[in-house]
């Protein structure tokens, strides 16, 4: 009987310990956040930062890049589009001494900030803002920090600038915005 309760408590033990590592354990632990002053994640995007605004990108910022970090790639994309999802902002080579990135970053393929922009679902290159047909959608803003600068020239698509990542990911971190026509 004893042996049971220790077994027991050595099995609640392990899971909430393996909880506590694969739930968002990985992403505190690189301390990699990303915020915006116009929303804060969860909650509903501005419409000046949509199709119904100025369609402009909204200011972010981002803090605890892990060290070793040489660039940063940013993704927005909408994983509630009723064709698939689709993407918002594509955005990489980010130089790791940039922290921040204003409203209004310009829609050219290499803004003064650095970095080079990718092609949208839109076709356009820097970001489009929320237009969903119908409903509410989520609008996720995925910031890495990766080992390298991408060998990607500009206009690059989602999936290029993701295969181009891979295994150079030194952290993640995610913003969600909502939003929904009126």
């Amino acid at each position: 009987m004893n042996s049971n309760r220790i077994n027991r408590a050595a099995l609640t033990i392990f899971v909430c310990v393996s909880l506590f590592f694969l739930t968002g354990f990985h992403s505190s632990a690189q301390g990699l956040e990303l915020k915006s002053s116009a929303f804060v994640s969860g909650s509903m995007i501005p419409s000046l930062y949509t199709c119904k605004g100025k369609d402009i990108s909204p200011p972010l910022m981002w803090s605890g890049a892990p060290a070793g970090t040489k660039s940063f790639a940013l993704i927005c994309d909408d994983p509630d589009a009723p064709i698939g999802t689709w993407v918002h902002w594509v955005y990489y080579n980010i130089p790791a001494s940039v922290t921040s990135l204003p409203e209004a970053l310009a829609k050219t393929e290499k803004p003064v900030q650095g970095g080079i922009h990718g092609k949208s679902s839109f076709g356009d290159f820097g970001y489009g803002g929320p237009c969903p047909p119908w409903g509410t959608h989520r609008y996720i803003f995925k910031l890495y920090a990766l080992d390298t600068m991408l060998t990607l020239p500009s206009g690059a698509k989602k999936k290029d600038v993701l295969k181009a990542m891979d295994k150079h990911v030194l952290g993640k971190t995610e913003l969600m915005g909502k939003y929904k026509k009126k």
